[in-house]
């Protein structure tokens, strides 16, 4: 196929040297470095963000050749981990956990593709030639280009004009409440964000209870959980929240016609979106913290959730962050060819 990147030759194997067999994924990509284009680099690409668009990136760029340094500060796909059904993935994944340890498996396998997991980013910084990635051990990476695929992290009460609450500690969102958190109790969800569908779903038999507080701008993300028995939704203009030491929800709701009620729950949980995560640095931020793709520095390239909130799903990230990859992938031959 015309459009198929080739692979970069790799270095073959000296008769002399009877170590073929174990030689292990660290002593291919320090052989690939040999014969690499960019040998004064630590790697082709640097990739920060674990998640699936990251390593989408990761296997994609690996797979044609480059060196790719993937860079987490917790475990690959862990926000996969979390999410207990699917139904909008192909390959036949029913749930995230599956395709979540078939994704960790094949790039801990994937020998041109290192693994700095449990590292922070503090510092992304664009030169003419290469991109620095400083973490948080004060170490710094050097690469041609970097694929940024840190996604977004859980909007807090405080994020959002129409709940009062508390400034304690963070309320987690509903997607990480276990079995456990939630068998026979009564759940109050700030929000309507489409994880309560997933949750209810993963879940079919389970007598929790979901009291759903969302305001007019949620009202189209409720449908497919209006007509679940176990589903309260509590329209809401204003919401003044306590939680007690316990852990204990007390809920002052003012609905839009002017209507006052009190709800009270065993816990609070998050449904209220979520808010882009990029590391500090030589990144162009929108006014609503998302960084747009063509705004960027030429070797900095943007993938999966952290572009935008329009499309954040599983299968647009993984498609991102293979195309993130090829980008920078086709924009390294241009530039080594010197057009």
């Amino acid at each position: 196929m015309a459009d198929t990147p080739p692979r970069t030759a790799q270095p073959t194997a000296r008769p002399d040297r009877a170590v073929a067999l174990t030689r292990t994924p660290a002593d291919a990509f320090a052989r690939a470095s040999v014969s690499a284009e960019s040998p004064a680099h630590d790697a082709d690409l640097i990739v920060i963000g674990g998640g699936p668009a990251g390593c989408a990136a990761a296997r994609t760029a690996s797979g044609v050749g480059m060196r790719t340094i993937l860079i987490e500060p917790d475990a690959l796909c862990r926000n996969l981990y979390r999410i207990p059904a699917l139904n909008n993935v192909l390959g036949g994944w029913t749930d995230g956990p599956a395709l979540a340890d078939a994704v960790t498996a094949e790039l801990r396998s994937t020998d041109l593709c290192r693994l700095e997991l449990g590292r922070e980013v503090s510092g992304v910084h664009a030169h003419d030639e290469h991109i620095t990635v400083t973490l948080d051990t004060g170490a710094r990476l050097t690469a041609p280009h970097v694929v940024v695929a840190t996604g977004v992290g859980p909007l807090q009460p405080h994020d959002v004009g129409w709940i009062t609450a508390p400034d304690t500690r963070p309320l987690p969102p509903l997607w990480r409440a276990t079995a456990r958190d939630a068998e026979a109790r009564t759940l109050l969800v700030l929000g309507g964000d489409r994880p309560i569908g997933t949750f209810l779903r993963a879940r079919p038999d389970t007598d929790t209870r979901l009291l759903v507080a969302y305001p007019e701008s949620d009202a189209y993300k409720i449908e497919e959980i209006r007509d679940d028995p176990r589903v309260t939704l509590l329209p809401t203009a204003r919401l003044t929240l306590s939680v007690s030491v316990s852990g204990r929800a007390t809920a002052d709701i003012l609905s839009g016609d002017g209507g006052r009620r009190t709800v009270t729950a065993d816990a609070a949980y998050l449904s209220i979106g979520n808010a882009p995560t990029a590391p500090p640095g030589d990144l162009v931020r929108g006014a609503d913290g998302y960084c747009p793709p063509g705004e960027q520095h030429p070797r900095v390239i943007v993938a999966g959730d952290l572009r935008a909130a329009r499309f954040q799903r599983i299968m647009t990230a993984l498609g991102s962050g293979s195309e993130a990859a090829l980008r920078a992938y086709y924009a390294t031959r241009d530039l080594s060819a010197g057009r």
